[in-house]
């Protein structure tokens, strides 16, 4: 059976959000008007004409989302997975040294070689001279985990820093290395994370970098030279993310742009209204979402740890909502 045919689409009252009272709604609130400018359906038009005019402060915000929306809870037969992203920090140079000798590269206009897989670029060099060398970095590994958030800040040797964002990819599916290590018995599910994962291939090089062509998937960038060094790092909708108020979500349940009320479980549970502003490539179903921590190391960490179980709801114009809600399930 498919997904599509396991859809299930579930609306509920404000009070069966857990934590919905407490929560900072301004802040959510702040986070919608990034995107919602952008939303084309009228009914999102209309809301988001009547966000824009005027200020809201936490009892108004939570005031308005309360008026204009419903809560769905969507399900597809499986269960809900929590994970985290980050803008990482690289360390480069605009020129190839000794020290910075792995490219990130731009989108080729040539099909055939933007199609071919992480192993067959690296082991035919078909992007080599091309002009495709937006810089260079100093880590392999780091270099793999910039593909995998899809942006990142890059600090020059000149003191600058260079952002860079999502441009395209290969086509290729995303296998997590995280997974195949598991699979291969090196590690348990408790104990893989980011950081582990780095580890091990630096630890063993050869291997590594084996292990890293595992994920055939291979990401092209494109320098981004308008981003405010205060804002966080362009998502799907061309906008600034924000810092524990943007979800990645799959599209084809969660529209781009709509609050998404989490109720994460683990070691560090969140209950809090965040906006579905991004997607990814391993990011896939109903209840999947990845949270946006930050930019540099310690958000790195922070993201890294996170796997865990919990609810995603989705908050919908009334309409769109009760248009998804067959009126038995009302």
């Amino acid at each position: 059976m498919t997904a599509q045919s396991e859809e299930r689409y579930s609306l509920l009252p404000f009070n069966q959000l857990d934590g919905w009272q407490e929560d900072n709604h301004a802040e959510a609130f702040s986070a919608f008007l990034e995107t919602c400018g952008d939303l084309k359906d009228p009914e999102w038009k209309a809301i988001c004409a009547l966000a824009k005019s005027r200020p809201m402060d936490q009892s108004s915000a939570q005031t308005f989302f309360e008026m204009f929306f419903r809560p769905v809870l969507i399900e597809d037969g499986e269960p809900m997975l929590f994970t985290g992203y980050f803008e990482p920090e690289l360390s480069g140079s605009r020129a190839r040294t000794g020290r910075f000798r792995f490219p990130i590269y731009s989108l080729p206009r040539d099909n055939s070689v933007r199609r071919l897989s992480r192993r067959q670029l690296e082991e035919t060099g078909a992007l080599n001279g091309r002009g495709l060398e937006i810089c260079w970095v100093d880590d392999s590994v780091e270099l793999f985990f910039l593909q995998i958030q899809g942006s990142g800040r890059v600090r020059l040797t000149d003191g600058s820093v260079l952002r860079v964002g999502y441009a395209g990819a290969n086509g290729h599916e995303y296998r997590s290395i995280g997974q195949e290590l598991i699979r291969r018995g090196i590690y348990n599910r408790h104990q893989v994370s980011a950081g582990v994962i780095a580890n091990w291939v630096r630890r063993n090089p050869v291997d590594g970098a084996e292990l890293l062509r595992h994920n055939g998937s291979f990401v092209y960038f494109r320098e981004l030279r308008h981003v405010p060094s205060h804002k966080g790092p362009l998502g799907a909708m061309n906008r600034s993310v924000t810092t524990m108020r943007t979800v990645a979500v799959d599209r084809r349940y969660t529209p781009l742009g709509a609050p998404v009320w989490i109720e994460k479980e683990g070691g560090d549970p969140l209950r809090r209204l965040m906006v579905a502003q991004d997607t990814g490539s391993a990011i896939k179903g109903a209840q999947r979402a990845d949270i946006f921590y930050g930019s540099g190391d310690l958000a790195g960490r922070a993201a890294g740890q996170v796997r865990d179980r919990g609810r995603m709801v989705v908050l919908l114009p009334i309409t769109l909502a009760f248009q998804k809600v067959p009126e038995g399930d009302i």
